[in-house]
C-alpha cells in the first residue's frame, strides 16, 4: 500500500455532507480500481476523479490502505445489493436458473472485461492485506449463505431428496461461478461461464426428487 506522511488521528463525526463526500470518493476508488487494480490506482487518480483536494482526501482516509479496505466494503456491499432481489429467493430451479442467466447477461454487458469485482480484488489482495482478505472471505461467505438458504428451502420443500447437501451445493456453485468469470475475463467469452454455471445447476438438478424438474 502508499504510504502517507499524515499521522493517525482520531476520525470526525461526520456530516451527511461529508458521508456523501466520502461515499463519492470510495465509489470512484472502487471504479477506478475494478478498471486497473489496487496496484494501478494512486490516491492522486481518486483524488481527481472524484473532484476533492488532496486535504480533502486525507481527511476521511489517512492512508491508501485505509481507502482501499473502505473499496472491499464497496464492492461487496454493491455485488450483493445488485443480486438480492434474485439472491433473496434462489428456492426454485426455475430462480436458480434466472439467477444463472442474469449472471451470463451481466457479462455480456460489460463485453466480458473485469470479471468479479470481489474476485479481483481477492486475486490482488489476499496475499498481501490480511484485513482486506477476511472482508472478502465474509462477503464470499454472504453470497454462499444466500444461495445455501435457497436450496435448504428447496430441500425442506421436497424438490431436493434429503441426500442434497445445501451447504456443499452452495459452496460448489459460488465456486463455479468464480472460475467461470475468469475464464470468461481472460478469453472474453461467456461460454466458460455458462459451462461452470450448467455443470453446477446439473449437479443440483441430480438431487431433484421426484415430479421435480431434473
Amino acid at each position: 500500500m502508499e504510504p502517507t506522511n499524515l499521522q493517525p488521528n482520531r476520525r470526525p463525526r461526520l456530516t451527511a455532507k461529508g458521508r456523501q463526500t466520502r461515499a463519492r470518493i470510495v465509489s470512484e476508488a472502487a471504479a477506478l480500481m475494478f478498471e486497473r487494480g489496487v496496484a494501478g490506482t494512486s490516491v492522486e487518480d481518486v483524488q481527481r476523479a472524484a473532484k476533492v483536494s488532496a486535504s480533502q482526501l486525507y481527511h476521511y482516509f489517512k492512508e491508501k490502505r485505509e481507502l482501499v479496505l473502505a473499496v472491499v466494503d464497496h464492492q461487496v456491499a454493491s455485488v450483493l445489493e445488485a443480486q438480492q432481489p434474485l439472491l433473496s429467493r434462489l428456492d426454485s430451479f426455475e430462480a436458480l436458473q434466472t439467477w444463472c442467466d442474469a449472471i451470463v447477461a451481466l457479462q455480456d454487458e460489460r463485453q466480458c472485461r473485469g470479471g468479479c469485482p470481489i474476485g479481483s480484488l481477492a486475486s490482488e489482495l489476499s496475499e498481501l492485506e490480511p484485513e482486506a482478505r477476511t472482508g472478502l472471505a465474509a462477503g464470499y461467505m454472504r453470497w454462499e449463505q444466500s444461495i445455501r438458504a435457497g436450496l435448504r428451502a428447496m430441500r425442506d420443500r421436497g424438490a431436493l431428496t434429503p441426500a442434497a447437501d445445501p451447504e456443499r451445493l452452495a459452496l460448489g456453485m459460488l465456486a463455479a461461478l468464480q472460475g467461470g468469470l475468469l475464464l470468461t475475463q481472460v478469453r472474453r467469452d461467456t461460454g466458460p461461464l455458462r459451462a461452470a454455471l450448467d455443470m453446477a445447476m446439473g449437479h443440483i438438478h441430480s438431487f431433484a426428487a421426484s415430479g421435480e424438474p431434473g
